[in-house]
């Protein structure tokens, strides 16, 4: 399983807050319940996420198994 736990640690560290991300960034609220849950997410938007955020990948996902 792919867990976006990180993901919230590092819009902490980064300061960047959920509202800024849909209302600056356009990402969708559909999308952010999506990680929320840590259900699937296209690549697009973990490249989009990646970018906005200035990290890597494993900054902001990891597999963890079940």
């Amino acid at each position: 399983m792919i867990s976006y736990d990180k993901l919230w640690k590092t819009l902490s560290e980064k300061n960047i807050s959920q509202y800024k991300l849909i209302k600056h960034y356009h990402i969708s609220t559909g999308q952010l319940d999506r990680l929320r849950k840590n259900e699937n997410v296209s690549t697009y938007t973990l490249n989009q996420l990646c970018t906005i955020l200035d990290c890597k990948l494993e900054d902001i996902a990891e597999y963890v198994k079940d």
